[in-house]
């Protein structure tokens, strides 16, 4: 299962995960807040994997203070393995404006940079919350694509990218190939169940879907 960007009140509730297939991995591609995630790791028995979005919804207020999400994986700047699947994780997006998890051109050139060596050895899933450059990068300036995420799919070729940020409002298609990685593309706003072929690790169906 693949999520990002709101909480999908049929994922978030009480009889959640009746009606829908058996799942074996969670992706989140930023914006999700704190609570949701732990609800996630909490109500399935499966690996909880995320990257933050430009929003800090991860965090979780207690007290005075903030703290991270507990029982669930942020793969910001790694290669984590999960339910068999390498998993290579990039948050944030290109600069817009002040705040946090935005980052220039030299700094996604730098941090994807690193990542591109730690997944040298290959990685089955790019998860990002900004999109690639291409069909899916938004319409205006906060939205565009990162072509540093781009580069490190044209060099490492993941199967399969799964990306935030841009909303249905957009009007554009949940997911494309990519021409020059072959990768599938999949924007994972909402919630979107996604059945992989046990060889290829390719999607075949997208057999349960949210918006």
């Amino acid at each position: 299962m693949v999520v990002a960007d709101m909480v999908h009140p049929f994922v978030y509730r009480s009889g959640f995960p009746q009606g829908l297939p058996e799942i074996d991995l969670v992706l989140s591609a930023g914006d999700i807040p704190g609570y949701f995630l732990e609800f996630l790791a909490s109500t399935l028995p499966v690996p909880v994997v995320y990257v933050p979005g430009n929003h800090n919804d991860e965090y979780i207020n207690e007290g005075e203070g903030r703290k991270l999400p507990q029982g669930v994986i942020n793969a910001h700047g790694r290669v984590v393995t999960a339910a068999g699947l390498r998993v290579a994780g990039w948050g944030g997006v290109p600069r817009y404006r002040e705040g946090e998890n935005q980052y220039t051109d030299s700094q996604a050139r730098w941090g994807l940079g690193k990542l591109g060596l730690r997944s040298r050895g290959g990685v089955d899933i790019l998860l990002t919350h900004a999109p690639p450059a291409g069909p899916h990068a938004g319409s205006d300036y906060a939205h565009r694509g990162c072509p540093q995420i781009s580069a490190f799919m044209a060099r490492r070729h993941p199967k399969l990218v799964v990306h935030g940020h841009i909303h249905e409002y957009e009007g554009k298609k949940v997911s494309y190939t990519d021409e020059a990685s072959g990768a599938q593309v999949i924007n994972a706003y909402g919630y979107h169940i996604l059945e992989l072929a046990p060889q290829e690790q390719r999607v075949l169906t997208r057999v349960g879907a949210g918006d």
